[in-house]
Parts: C-alpha cells; sequence; structure tokens
C-alpha cells in the first residue's frame, strides 16, 4: 500500500520468485501459453519482466529484447511516452533489435490499466515487427488492461486474475495450478507462494 506513491496499491512478486518451485511453475506456465503464438523474438518490459522472459526465451531459444525506461539503452533507438497509473514515463527500444516481419510476444509480469503494456506494442510496431502476444502472470482484472489491449486486437494471456483495489478472492486458471494435492508438499508449496505473493493469507 502507498507505493511507489502514495494511494498506490503495489502488487510484489518478490515473494514469488524467492520460492523455486512457484517459480519454476510459472516459467512452465508461460512456456506452455507461449506455444499458441508464433514468435521469432521475445520482450520484456523493464524491471519485472526481465525476470520471467528471459528464462522463457533461454528455454525457447529465442533471442531476447529488452524494452528499457528512457536513457538507459546505448545505442540508436525509439521511443515511446505513455501514462502510467502514478505518472508519466517513456519506453525505449534499440533500433536494431527488431527486423521488419518479426513476430515479437510480450512477457511482463502484471497489467493493470495496460499503459504500459500499450506503449511496449507501439514499439514493436513502430520497429516494423509486429506482436505475436502478451503474457502477463498477473491480471489486475477489474482495472481493464486486458480488456482494452484484446478490444485493440492483440492476444493475451495470463496465469492469475486478481483484483487491483476492490476484493480479496484469489482465481487461479483451471489448467495453471492442477488440482491440489495437499498431501503433496510440492503442490502444496506452489499454492502456498501465490496466496503469499497476492497477500491474501
Amino acid at each position: 500500500k502507498d507505493y511507489p506513491k502514495k494511494g498506490i496499491l503495489f502488487r510484489d512478486i518478490t515473494t514469488l520468485i524467492k520460492n523455486e518451485k512457484a517459480f519454476a511453475k510459472c516459467i512452465e506456465e508461460i512456456v506452455e501459453r507461449s506455444k499458441k503464438f508464433k514468435v521469432d523474438k521475445i520482450a520484456a518490459i523493464e524491471a519485472r519482466g526481465f525476470v520471467f522472459a528471459s528464462a522463457v526465451s533461454y528455454i525457447l531459444n529465442k533471442p531476447f529484447i529488452l524494452l528499457r525506461k528512457k536513457n538507459k539503452l546505448p545505442a540508436d533507438k525509439y521511443s515511446v511516452d505513455f501514462q502510467l497509473e502514478y505518472g508519466k514515463a517513456t519506453m525505449e527500444v534499440h533500433k536494431d533489435s527488431i527486423d521488419k516481419g518479426d513476430n515479437v510476444l510480450l512477457i511482463d509480469d502484471l497489467i493493470a490499466t495496460g499503459g504500459t503494456a500499450e506503449a511496449a506494442a507501439k514499439l514493436i510496431e513502430i520497429s516494423n515487427g509486429s506482436v505475436a502476444g502478451f503474457i502477463f502472470v498477473i491480471n489486475l482484472f477489474d482495472l481493464g488492461g486486458a480488456e482494452k489491449l484484446t478490444k485493440k486486437g492483440y492476444k493475451v494471456e495470463n496465469l492469475i486474475d486478481f483484483p487491483g483495489h476492490w476484493y480479496f478472492e484469489l482465481t487461479l486458471y483451471q489448467d495453471f495450478l492442477p488440482k491440489i494435492e495437499f498431501n503433496n508438499p510440492v503442490n502444496l508449496q506452489v499454492y502456498l507462494a501465490f496466496k503469499v505473493l497476492l497477500n491474501v493469507m
């Protein structure tokens, strides 16, 4: 709460990635969902998107593209200004990162109102690439970002639906965590890690 600015409710993924079983399960699920798309390259949004996308890029043996904050890239770059939930920002990509016709899969930890994701899509498109789709770990569904992307014609996948503001219920896709066998310590640890992640314990 009140991070990074007063009035912002921040969803933290560090409790997920510090649990090796939950993190591994998360990467496996992103890899599985990526099979729905034709993918030439994988791109991620600074900074938490790098955590997930780099692992997926390695497993799929695909080039990994960094979409970075302003003035973080040294070579010639494209830039897009966009609105955050709590201010304005600029995202950039190297001009030589994406070739004409590349199908680029965008991966990030979370989608809220969708401003950052839309900016990422614009960067791919002004680089003459195509957005293969988006995969997010968490969708804050009541903030409407994923729905906005879908209405614009983008394909969107996410692992978890969770409210951004008003509710305290966790909805997991049935194909994400299998039926939990609580006598299985691995399944139990994965389930508990996600509950801790989403602050519902």
